[in-house]
């Protein structure tokens, strides 16, 4: 892996969280993502899945993690299965955890190999009434894949039929949502490699520059600050492109006089940043640009401002709209008339604005955490308010990604990007 090894101390601490939710005589299973075929013999880079990731820290494939906190062998209260390696394997595919590494990365101390997984899965599986199984019940999945993790439960079921099952998104929704103080550490690194992205940017966009020029340059910053690359796929939107919210063909030239709308972040350590600037493709926002961008700004400040322990994630996007109303009031795209009869349904403010303002971030760029509870200090969130003007040809986001406290304001993890427009201009001169 290219970054630095973490401590596991969080992930001891992790385990310990979801194991203390868990039912009396219970087992909870964890797998590790597929390597997706391409065709032939190529396949895609593998990615570890982030709930192994985030109980285990063991970052390779074809490794199970097993929690069973009542069994009768108190070594057996944490296992972690790793494929078995030898310096063939090291020879051809490079290398791969012993037991002893995994040890180091997990603060497991039992360590087997997978071979041995049915053989003492059946042993303590004896001892458990109920078994964990780690469905995707994240409220934006839209998985069609069968997954290393759907196989497990289904070949469980035919095995154990006599056995009750439970869920264990509901226990890493809750926890995988409030971050350790490790977790937001490798979060602002990311955040930190996102930042040399986008000041190397200023100085080399200009008028007939190409969107996947501007993508190559992002990706080799952030490789060489250890990151693997984007935490998601890059939005280089010019132009009219940034009223299409999904833009990813990053294919067009930058013209003189538009916008270029980049979402765009750097991952470190599996952990996500998430980014959104919209800049002027030849260094000066018109004043029509400028007054636009000011009022998205405006939205985001007073946004993030709401984000404080026991604030309701409905409640706030409510607020957010208001805010959005007034500023498009303000720049002449809404009239009264439009506001007071308008679809409480779909209010008037989201001709201009239609996506919501903030969504947790961690391991997942959309992560893991309660949104139907009130908030808690060490959510992070992003904040993201955008207005989007196809007649104008222009649209603009803004986005950064902060840290619920106690008290006061969110901390803002992107404090140190410019933000402002007479920064980025005077940068980009």
């Amino acid at each position: 892996m290219k970054y630095d090894k973490i401590p596991n101390t969080l992930f001891i601490k992790n385990r310990k969280k979801f194991m203390a939710k868990m039912k009396p005589k219970s087992i909870a299973v964890f797998n590790s993502n597929d390597v997706y075929p391409i065709s032939a013999d190529a396949t895609m880079p593998f990615e570890q899945h982030r709930d192994i990731f985030y109980l285990s820290g063991a970052d390779q494939e074809e490794t199970i993690l097993v929690l069973f906190p009542d069994v009768m062998d108190k070594k057996h209260r944490e296992i972690l299965f790793v494929r078995e390696t030898n310096e063939h394997i090291a020879v051809w595919e490079g290398e791969k955890l012993t037991k002893e590494k995994a040890t180091q990365v997990s603060g497991i101390k039992t360590i087997y190999w997978l071979s041995d997984f049915d053989k003492v899965f059946f042993d303590i599986m004896t001892e458990a009434d109920t078994v964990y199984f780690n469905t995707n019940e994240h409220y934006r999945q839209a998985v069609e894949t069968q997954t290393r993790e759907d196989r497990f439960i289904l070949k469980c079921k035919q095995e154990f039929p006599a056995h009750q099952w439970a869920k264990s998104f509901p226990i890493l929704n809750e926890i995988r949502g409030v971050k350790e103080p490790e977790e937001i550490e490798l979060m602002q690194t990311a955040c930190n490699i996102t930042e040399k992205g986008f000041r190397r940017l200023l100085g080399f966009i200009k008028p007939g520059v190409w969107e996947y020029e501007i993508e190559a340059e992002l990706l080799h910053e952030f490789i060489r600050n250890r990151s693997k690359g984007f935490a998601y796929t890059p939005i280089i939107a010019s132009g009219n492109n940034a009223n299409v919210l999904h833009y990813i063909e990053n294919n067009q030239q930058c013209k003189d006089g538009d916008l270029i709308l980049m979402d765009v972040a750097a991952e470190y350590a599996n952990y996500s940043s998430d980014l959104t600037r919209t800049i002027p493709v030849n260094g000066k926002y018109t004043k029509r640009q400028k007054e636009v961008y000011n009022a998205v700004l405006r939205v985001k400040n007073e946004a993030t401002k709401l984000l404080v322990p026991g604030t309701l994630w409905a409640e706030y996007h409510k607020e957010c709209g208001k805010l959005m109303t007034s500023e498009l009031l303000g720049l002449g795209l809404l009239d009264k008339a439009d506001v007071q009869n308008e679809n409480p349904e779909w209010p008037a403010y989201k001709k201009y604005f239609m996506h919501g303002t903030s969504h947790h971030i961690g391991l997942n760029t959309h992560d893991y955490g309660v949104l139907k509870t009130p908030m808690k200090a060490n959510m992070v969130f992003t904040v993201e308010p955008g207005i989007y003007i196809p007649e104008e040809n222009m649209g603009i986001r803004i986005e950064d990604d902060v840290v619920i406290q106690e008290k006061g304001e969110p901390f803002n993890l992107m404090a140190n990007i410019p933000i402002e427009a007479d920064e980025i201009e005077e940068l980009m001169r």
